[in-house]
């Protein structure tokens, strides 16, 4: 069982091609246990090649903007209660440089992200951009959830 979920993972990252901080130091786990239940992994594919794209260490967190408001212009008057219902789920996942990007080894500031397939998958800006929850990311590596599938291996 181990074996085949060690091969997934080696298999998954020849194909992903690894990121740009592979040469970092990883932390180790002192203790000498070894888990008995695997732990899922979250991958990202292309929807229309399958090819994996990203994976959950690679994704970059961040904290839910204040949604609408953050992109409604309003006069001074404005009632806040205008401004929107609730927190906005956020429709993008941004990740760190990867080597599968072609337009950032190119040396672009900001430009589409293509798979390899050439379906395209979101885009770049190392300037920064909004999310849709209304959050600033810098700099920024968008993959829209439109345009990927979210896999547990």
């Amino acid at each position: 069982m181990t074996l085949n979920v060690f091969t997934n993972l080696l298999d998954f990252w020849q194909i992903l091609g690894g990121s740009y901080m592979d040469n970092q130091m990883v932390p180790t786990n002192s203790s000498s246990e070894v888990e008995t239940v695997p732990k899922l992994q979250v991958i990202y594919r292309c929807k229309k090649c399958r090819r994996i794209v990203a994976a959950e260490e690679n994704v970059i967190s961040h904290e839910p903007g204040k949604g609408e408001e953050c992109f409604v212009w309003r006069k001074r008057t404005g009632n806040p209660k205008d401004w929107g219902k609730g927190p906005v789920e956020c429709s993008s996942i941004f990740v760190e440089p990867l080597k599968w990007m072609q337009a950032v080894e190119e040396g672009y500031l900001e430009e589409k992200l293509l798979c390899i397939c050439k379906a395209r998958l979101g885009s770049f800006n190392w300037a920064g951009m909004q999310c849709n929850c209304g959050a600033w990311i810098n700099p920024a590596f968008q993959l829209h959830k439109s345009r990927i599938d979210e896999c547990h291996m």
